[in-house]
């Protein structure tokens, strides 16, 4: 099969030096890429450059922008079979800089600025793109939250699976617990334990392919 997975950290710049970004390692992202790949299938893994975990096959990248057309080329190099999303992309762009006391176009900032506020603005959210360039494939988003209750979590998860037509979500985050939930429309399927754990699962879950016809996964 053919699998692209997507992960860590994407980052907005500020000026050309600074950027904001998202804590995120790329540790799920690489433990799938090479469970994936110790069992035959063809894996395309796009990191960012901000992650600490890395692969010699990775290809990277910076921004939301750049993550979104190497998935575009993946999509028109051959037919992908799953995409599993768990990159960490920015939910706002730097609009602009407002710098008191020195320029705010400048290329560095001056550390001297007495006061530097950003205005930042909403970005496009990726996800809602995959289905457009994966029509065919079992695509796989994550939904990471830290405040509300387990319940709260997989609703939004069935949420995400419903506004952008994705066939399951990985829920976690200090809302959910320990542990990563694997969630359909349906609701939570099942509770993993570690990152190795849901890597065999969603390994199993792609490999037997069972897509009800409502588009949920029958597991």
């Amino acid at each position: 099969m053919q699998i692209v997975i997507t992960g860590g950290p994407a980052s907005e710049p500020i000026d050309q030096v600074r950027f904001i970004t998202n804590r995120s390692t790329g540790e799920l992202a690489v433990k799938l890429a090479q469970r994936f790949s110790a069992a035959g299938h063809d894996v395309e893994l796009l990191l960012g450059r901000g992650a600490g975990w890395h692969l010699d096959t990775a290809r990277y990248f910076q921004t939301n922008e750049e993550l979104g057309r190497l998935l575009s080329e993946a999509a028109a190099r051959a037919p992908v079979d799953a995409v599993l999303h768990a990159a960490a992309l920015s939910d706002f762009g730097v609009a602009k800089a407002i710098v008191s006391g020195g320029a705010s176009d400048a290329a560095k900032i001056s550390s001297d600025a007495e006061l530097v506020e950003l205005r930042l603005v909403p970005k496009p959210k990726l996800i809602r793109r995959l289905r457009g360039l994966f029509a065919g494939a079992f695509i796989v988003g994550w939904k990471f939250e830290l405040e509300g209750t387990p319940a709260d979590v997989i609703r939004k998860g069935i949420q995400q699976i419903e506004s952008n037509g994705t066939n399951a979500c990985i829920v976690n985050g200090g809302a959910f617990g320990s542990g990563f939930g694997f969630c359909t429309r349906r609701g939570l399927v099942r509770t993993l334990p570690t990152k190795d754990a849901l890597s065999e699962w969603l390994l199993e879950v792609v490999a037997k392919n069972v897509v009800s016809e409502s588009g949920d996964c029958a597991s």
